[in-house]
């Protein structure tokens, strides 16, 4: 049975393990460095894991828990207690790093993240919580998808977004900023309804227009071409002049040329 001292120590050896993870990558990450990170001995790591392979697994399982866990307690009041807030930061930020590093390895962990993140959001949006309304798509699937593609693309790209604003969204600092941003966003209505209605309008056309271009373009390039296709050039027998070998002692044009 594990004491809690077991589970502390657990704790903190999976912490150390999501900072070097994020920090050198699942490649770069070692047994022995994380049980240095984490203040205990390499036996221990593995007495608690087995492996570097069940270390991440362990690391991957928790991170999805806690991000599914924060978004729920989020949409269910948790945004507007500064303390929630705090805590889900502190725990928020480590993770997120793991996951950046994970998004741009394209490791299996990463593929795993999004698809929970897609199947969590689309399970939001069909039955909305407090605090969300329906969204308004007949492509709930493509809708999900797209939306936690354009939220995750703020992790993977961070190191751009602390470039342009001066300060790491990754960060206790710059987190608010960004997540400031974010909810703007979310809230703004930015799009005029005859922009998007013309949009929706021409995408919705987009497949068989293509096709129609297409179509013509294979029409035009077979009547330039003709019915039997381009001209063949001239071979290297057909000549305008006289043939080398006439004279008296060539043979005749119908006969084998020996």
């Amino acid at each position: 049975m594990a004491t809690d001292e077991d589970l502390t120590a657990r704790a903190r050896i999976r912490d150390a393990a999501l900072a070097l993870f994020a920090e050198h990558g699942v490649k770069g990450t070692t047994i022995r460095g994380v049980a240095e990170a984490a203040g205990v001995s390499p036996g221990l790591v593995q007495h608690h894991f087995g492996s570097k392979e069940g270390l991440r697994q362990a690391c991957d399982e928790y991170a999805i828990e806690a991000l599914a866990s924060n978004k729920r307690k989020a949409l269910e009041g948790g945004m507007g207690d500064p303390g929630f807030l705090a805590i889900a930061m502190r725990t928020g930020v480590p993770i997120q790093r793991y996951l950046a590093r994970a998004l741009v390895d394209g490791s299996p962990a990463a593929a795993k993240f999004f698809d929970e993140a897609v199947t969590l959001s689309e399970e939001m949006l069909a039955e909305p919580m407090p605090g969300l309304k329906k969204a308004t798509t007949d492509d709930l699937p493509a809708y999900s998808s797209v939306m936690v593609a354009m939220v995750m693309g703020v992790v993977v790209l961070h190191d751009h977004l602390t470039r342009r604003l001066g300060v790491e969204p990754l960060s206790v600092e710059g987190y608010p900023r960004v997540a400031r941003a974010m909810f703007d966003i979310l809230a703004d209505d930015l799009l005029d309804p005859e922009l998007v209605q013309n949009a929706r309008t021409s995408i919705d056309r987009l497949p068989s227009e293509t096709r129609r271009l297409q179509a013509e373009g294979a029409e035009q390039a077979r009547t330039e071409n003709g019915p039997d296709g381009p001209d063949e050039q001239d071979g290297p027998n057909e000549q305008d002049g006289p043939n080398e070998q006439d004279g008296p002692n060539a043979p005749p044009e119908s006969g084998p040329i020996r």
